[in-house]
C-alpha cells in the first residue's frame, strides 16, 4: 500500500528527488532532517520510504518465533497481531515526522508505503538522479553497532548516489574529503556530488589521490571551476597506502567534515572498508 501511486510519488524532475528511508528509529529521524534541508537547498522534492518487512511479518506466525527487548533483554511471543499494530503505529509516526520535517522548510513531500524487502522496495523507487538519504543503522541495531544490512545493501545497488548519515551535524570549519581514481567516469560523478554540498555549505575540498597518481594543474583548474570554489579552498593530498588507518589518519589531519566516494574507488575494495565507514562519524557519500 502507498500512500501515492508509483507516478504520482516519482514526479520524473530531471534534477532528481530525495528519497529517504523512515523506519522510526534515532537515526533515521536525523537522516531525515538532512534530507529535508538538503531537498530545501536544492529545489528537490522530498519522498519519504516506509517499508513493513514482509519476512519479519512472516516469522511471526511462527508459534515457536520470539523477540527479545533491545534494551530490557527480556524474551517473549513473536505476536503477529501485535506486530502488525506496532508497524502501523511507526508508519503513522513517519507519516507526522515527514510532515513537521519538510513544512520547516517549506518543501514538497510524499510517503510510500511498501510491504516486502526493505532494499528491493527502496531499489523500485530509487532513480538514477535521484538522491538516497540513509541512516547507519535502524530501529533493530544498537548505538555503535555494525553498518546495517539494508545500509549495506543499497550502498552497492542503488542506481543514484547514497548519503550515509551519522547523527553528528556538518561542522562547517571541516574540509569535504573527496576520493579520486583512474575510472574518470566516477570521478566526475563524485566531483558533482562534492559541487552540490560545497554550494551551500561554502566548505573548502581537499582531492586525495593515490600514491602512484599524479594531477596536473590543468586538471586541478577544471575541478576548481566544477566545484565553483576558490583556487586557495581546494587541495591535493596524495595518500601513502588506501588501507583503513591509513585513511582515518588522513581523514583527521584533514579535519574532514564530509567525505564522497565513488562505488569503483579503490579504498571500498580494500579488507576492512566497511568497517572504516562504521568507525567515520561524518556524513559519506557514495556516487555509481
Amino acid at each position: 500500500m502507498t500512500d501515492a501511486p508509483a507516478d504520482q510519488a516519482n514526479p520524473g524532475t530531471a534534477a532528481g528527488r530525495v528519497l529517504v528511508l523512515l523506519d522510526g528509529s534515532r537515526m533515521s529521524c536525523a537522516a531525515l532532517e538532512a534530507a529535508a534541508e538538503i531537498a530545501a537547498n536544492t529545489g528537490a522534492d522530498v519522498l519519504g520510504v516506509f517499508v513493513e518487512e514482509l519476512n519479519l511479518l512472516r516469522s511471526a506466525g511462527y508459534g515457536f518465533a520470539r523477540e527479545v527487548g533491545s534494551e530490557s533483554g527480556v524474551s517473549r511471543p513473536f505476536d503477529p497481531t501485535e506486530l502488525e499494530q506496532r508497524m502501523q503505529r511507526l508508519a503513522s509516526r513517519a507519516r507526522r515526522a515527514l510532515a513537521g520535517a519538510v513544512a520547516h522548510y517549506g518543501g514538497r513531500h510524499t510517503l510510500s508505503i511498501a510491504r516486502g524487502s526493505v532494499v528491493e522496495e527502496v531499489l523500485a523507487l530509487a532513480g538514477p538522479q535521484d538522491l538516497l538519504v540513509l541512516g547507519r543503522v535502524g530501529w533493530s541495531s544498537a548505538p555503535g553497532a555494525r553498518l546495517g544490512s539494508t545500509a549495506r545493501g543499497l550502498l552497492r545497488r542503488s542506481p543514484g548516489r547514497v548519503l550515509l548519515w551519522c547523527e553528528r551535524r556538518v561542522l562547517p570549519q571541516g574540509r569535504v574529503v573527496v576520493f579520486l581514481n583512474d575510472h574518470e567516469d566516477a570521478n566526475r560523478r563524485a566531483i558533482r556530488a562534492t559541487a552540490e554540498a560545497v554550494r551551500h555549505s561554502h566548505q573548502p575540498v581537499t582531492l586525495l589521490l593515490g600514491s602512484d597518481s599524479e594531477m596536473p594543474p590543468e586538471a586541478f583548474q577544471a575541478i576548481r571551476q566544477d566545484l565553483g570554489i576558490r583556487e586557495s579552498d581546494l587541495r591535493v593530498r596524495s595518500l601513502p597506502a588506501t588501507d583503513p588507518v591509513t585513511v582515518a589518519q588522513v581523514l583527521r589531519q584533514e579535519k574532514a567534515a564530509q567525505l564522497v566516494l565513488s562505488r569503483e574507488c579503490t579504498l571500498l575494495r580494500e579488507p576492512g572498508a566497511e568497517q572504516l565507514l562504521e568507525a567515520l562519524n561524518l556524513p559519506v557519500t557514495v556516487t555509481p
